[in-house]
């Protein structure tokens, strides 16, 4: 099914996605990549305040290529999710309600998002000039120093991405492998 959403994202949402939909993504969602990762979860473990708020946000696992003339960024690819699995389940429970990246997720990710009825979408890999498209701005909010691996607020119209694990733990990738099987 194709669904049109608006991040942040609100509960109700979240919990009508299934995994295998289609979505558009329109609004605000933040990117950060392994390095932001590291530093928010150093942050939490000296009690404090991280750069962006969790709750209802989604984070994009994508480090951009610079922008070329007249466009707010380059090609804007995910990268693989697990690189931050060590991480995410920390950020779920402080409220994340979706996460885009590309490839599987860890059993501790997946119970994480069951429990913080959260979403993890699949974005195309090989695909980041055509989803630097759907960007109408890109801002560097935290970490400038880490250059590409930045945290950036991007205002998205349309983003397209994939619902792999939804919040009743639903996990395209398994189950597309059974599907196969049938087939």
């Amino acid at each position: 099914m194709d669904r049109y959403i608006t991040a942040p994202l609100d509960a109700e949402t979240v919990k009508e996605l299934q995994s295998g939909d289609y979505v558009y993504i329109s609004g605000t969602i933040y990117t950060a990549r392994d390095a932001a990762h590291k530093r928010m979860y150093e942050a939490l473990e000296k009690n404090e305040e991280l750069p962006i708020h969790m709750e209802n946000n989604i984070i994009y696992y994508m480090g951009p290529s610079p922008a070329r003339e007249g466009r707010p960024i380059g090609s804007a690819g995910p990268t693989t999710a697990s690189r931050m699995d060590k991480y995410a389940p920390s950020l779920l429970d402080l409220g994340l309600r979706g996460m885009i990246g590309k490839g599987k997720r860890s059993d501790a990710v997946k119970q994480a998002i069951v429990r913080n009825e959260a979403v993890y979408f699949a974005a195309v890999g090989g695909a980041g000039a055509l989803l630097s498209k759907s960007i109408l701005s890109s801002e560097v909010i935290a970490y400038d120093d880490l250059g590409t691996e930045a945290i950036r607020k991007l205002e998205v119209k349309d983003f397209p991405a994939i619902v792999v694990i939804d919040t009743k733990g639903n996990n395209l990738y398994e189950t597309a492998i059974e599907a196969y099987k049938e087939a």
